[in-house]
């Protein structure tokens, strides 16, 4: 073990746990990047089959760096909740994703994105239009072939007229980044140029959606993950 992180309170670890929770849920033998700095911890994760980063930005209790690749599970076994704390795991020989992270600066907010009801109402549909793809294939081209084929056709679709990729909002609503914002108290007007809590951003080759949960980053279409160049971990 490399060290102990202290959260900034118990509903951050409960975050933390059920983000790498879901994560493991996917892939049990996930790995997750994690880079700290000051009061803030990055956790870079990509859940098998939506070709697409998830980041979920963790708030620390007492400041903290470091920069390394680690063990999903064991990492959400060390998980305190009540004491808000985690022990961070030896390293591990990490994926090759986990050496490619999105541009840290540079993201400007892109236009068009529609509202999370919206979001979650196309992924709704995008799911419904599968099975009833899948379940009217005769029985000789019921194969994963076939099945992978409608996957790709479907996903690779873009939201609207943005050119972020359904796969990614997929991504964010089964990670629960899209999620309804729960408040007990009425939420104040946005001031004026204050950003969106739910928004598309654009750096580079890279489209990022941002919500208060975290954040689905994928390339531009045409521009598989595997393509990247590495920055220096």
């Amino acid at each position: 073990m490399t060290g102990h992180l202290l959260l900034a309170d118990s509903g951050e670890a409960a975050d933390l746990a059920a983000f790498l929770g879901r994560l493991v849920h996917y892939d049990r033998a996930a790995a997750v990047r994690l880079q700290a700095g000051g009061g803030a911890l990055a956790v870079f994760g990509r859940p098998p089959s939506f070709d697409v980063l998830a980041i979920r930005a963790v708030r620390l209790a007492e400041p903290a760096a470091l920069d390394l690749t680690v063990s999903a599970g064991e990492l959400l076994e060390s998980v305190d909740e009540a004491a808000a704390t985690a022990v961070v795991p030896a390293p591990v020989t990490g994926p090759p994703w986990a050496g490619v992270l999105p541009p840290r600066g540079g993201w400007q907010q892109v236009p068009g994105l529609p509202g999370p009801e919206a979001m979650r109402a196309a992924v709704a549909a995008a799911v419904a239009e599968f099975r009833a793809r899948d379940e009217a294939l005769p029985a000789d081209r019921r194969t994963r072939a076939e099945r992978d084929r409608i996957g790709r056709e479907i996903w690779s679709r873009t939201l609207g007229g943005t050119e972020l990729p359904l796969r990614a909002v997929h991504a964010a609503q089964s990670l629960g980044f899209l999620r309804p914002i729960r408040t007990t108290v009425p939420a104040p007007a946005r001031p004026a140029g204050a950003p969106a809590p739910v928004a598309l951003l654009s750096s580079g080759s890279w489209l990022r959606l941002r919500t208060p949960y975290g954040s689905i980053a994928t390339r531009r279409p045409g521009g598989g993950l595997g393509t990247l160049q590495v920055r220096p971990v």
